[in-house]
């Protein structure tokens, strides 16, 4: 695996986006050498201790504050030799210095079709406004909140009466090809 491009992934819950690129991607087409946090109880740890890949949480009570947070995650992504960090479900804000130390290398997943509905609660917002789609968005990240370059979308149909939950399962399957296809395309240009 050591010709493999080398990411790191941060998560902060379940990890079902992790759990796509271990199965689709690593050591094949990516080597995921490191899976970071900000919950020490996410379910995500579980899935990459599964797969032999070094963890480690860093709770934000540990740290001063979010830029000694994030200066910490960065530099333990860095021994870790990762050049690219995807955020799988990571419901934490990074900081300039962290999205500076990875320029225009760190890729995002987000449930809904950007610049529509960015930010929290996504899903919930689209039902909310009676659209008849969503989708998912892969995108670069930048200093905005879900403001960065897109690189991937994918579009559903929003069921009429459909819950959140219901919308999520949906997107869940889009969300893993496309995440899984654009970490592919920006490891292989880092």
């Amino acid at each position: 695996m050591a010709d493999l491009p080398r990411i790191a992934v941060l998560a902060s819950g379940e990890g079902t986006n992790l759990q796509a690129l271990i199965d689709r991607l690593h050591g094949t087409a990516v080597e995921i050498v490191a899976v970071a946090g900000d919950k020490p109880t996410a379910r995500a740890f579980e899935r990459a201790a599964a797969a032999g890949i070094p963890t480690r949480a860093f709770p934000l009570a540990d740290f001063a504050d979010r830029p000694a947070r994030d200066a910490a995650i960065a530099a333990w992504i860095r021994e870790q030799g990762a050049a690219t960090v995807v955020l799988a479900g990571y419901m934490a804000l990074l900081t300039p210095g962290f999205i500076a130390a990875f320029p225009d290398r760190i890729v995002n997943v987000h449930p809904s079709l950007l610049p529509a509905f960015p930010g929290l609660r996504a899903i919930e917002q689209a039902i909310e406004a009676g659209v008849a789609t969503t989708g998912a968005t892969v995108h670069l990240v930048d200093n905005g909140v879900d403001t960065g370059p897109v690189l991937l979308q994918g579009e559903v149909a929003i069921p009429a009466g459909a819950t959140a939950a219901q919308v999520r399962e949906l997107l869940a399957p889009i969300e893993h090809d496309l995440l899984c296809e654009a970490v592919v395309t920006v490891a292989r240009a880092s």
